[in-house]
């Protein structure tokens, strides 16, 4: 088996697999859905994409397929666990969303737009976490 090794970016919002597929004259990737519903992309807006070969694509497919088959990628948070995080948005409900590994959500009801805040994380589900504020504006 082939290793390869390659240099994530910290702004990485999302990593999947697509086909380039021409429409129209011009060549589209189409994003899958839990990656909008997640909060890790947004329609409309503008992102820088990376390419890998296909080649790599096809093996980490594979690989993916049968992680994937033994289990879902596990959330990047834990329930208890304390975390600093920064206020990103303010979700409809008028709750402070905050993003960590992968785009993941945490919202933090009472947060502020640019706050940086210590919370420690009370519910975790496969695509959100909440977190209570434990100190604010650090």
């Amino acid at each position: 088996m082939e290793v390869y090794t390659m240099e994530i970016s910290d702004n990485l919002l999302c990593l999947f697999s697509a086909r380039v597929q021409s429409e129209d004259g011009s060549y589209v990737i189409e994003i899958p859905q839990r990656e909008i519903e997640t909060g890790s992309v947004e329609a409309d807006e503008t992102y820088r994409v990376a390419l890998i070969s296909r080649e790599r694509a096809e093996s980490t497919t594979e690989e993916t397929e049968t992680e994937s088959a033994t289990a879902e990628p596990q959330p990047p948070v834990e329930p208890g666990e304390i975390r600093y995080v920064e206020i990103e948005d303010i979700g409809k409900q008028g709750d402070g969303i905050a993003r960590v590994e992968r785009g993941y959500v945490i919202i933090v009801p009472g947060a502020e737009i640019g706050e940086r805040v210590k919370i420690e994380v009370t519910e975790v589900k496969s695509n959100f976490a909440v977190g209570e504020i434990i100190d604010e504006d650090l």
